[in-house]
């Protein structure tokens, strides 16, 4: 029986390229041409092994988060105490999104930047997969307000918007050259809009204006 001829690469490194490729450049801006330039395969071994563009770039983005930006679910499964997730959180992050070795910022945020119409369902797939973790997020800071760790009135949802929002500053204060030092400020005075008990903090059940 005739079998097919062997890959002349590895595809597990291919698919480590392929991250950095679309982490640095963003879905619309990474051409196949850039892909197989940076890959060191054809075109017609990335689609053997890969299938499209797309194809690609989701098994890139899986791989992405289980490895590189597992740190994030990872705090909020590990630290029992709301605010030391959170802590651990934008801390990691500070330092997740300035290493040296890898491309600057979140892969689920930067691949987003600039996303054409054509590409709106990957933009869109991008978005739910950072709802998810917002959601995450959002279970946590509720688990604490019934824990007792901040008011009950707090808004879980509000809060976990506001630190989203400060993840995705810090990822793109880091694609502008910020160093971890940098973003480490940024998420220390972002901590002190974390409520306790007896101090309600910036966000609560009602509209402040």
């Amino acid at each position: 029986m005739r079998t097919g001829r062997p890959r002349s690469f590895d595809r597990e490194e291919a698919l480590e390229r392929a991250i950095a490729v679309f982490w640095e450049h963003g879905y619309d801006a990474t051409s196949i041409a850039l892909l197989t330039e940076q890959l060191g395969i054809g075109a017609p071994s990335l689609y053997a092994a890969f299938g499209d563009k797309r194809t690609l770039f989701f098994e890139a983005v899986d791989r992405y988060l289980r490895t590189y930006g597992a740190f994030t679910q990872q705090a909020l499964d590990e630290e029992p105490v709301g605010r030391d997730a959170v802590e651990r959180l934008l801390r990691e992050a500070a330092a997740a999104y300035t290493r040296p070795d890898r491309p600057p910022g979140c892969l689920l945020i930067t691949a987003a930047t600039n996303c054409s119409p054509q590409s709106a369902d990957v933009a869109a797939q991008l978005r739910e997969l950072r709802a998810v973790g917002a959601r995450a997020l959002e279970k946590k800071i509720a688990a604490a307000a019934k824990a007792g760790e901040i008011p009950a009135r707090t808004d879980a949802r509000a809060l976990a918007s506001f630190y989203g929002a400060v993840i995705q500053g810090m990822s793109a204060q880091a694609r502008d050259g910020a160093a971890r030092k940098d973003l480490e400020h940024i998420g220390a005075a972002a901590l002190r809009a974390w409520p306790s008990a007896d101090k309600p903090g910036l966000i609560t059940g009602r509209t402040a204006w």
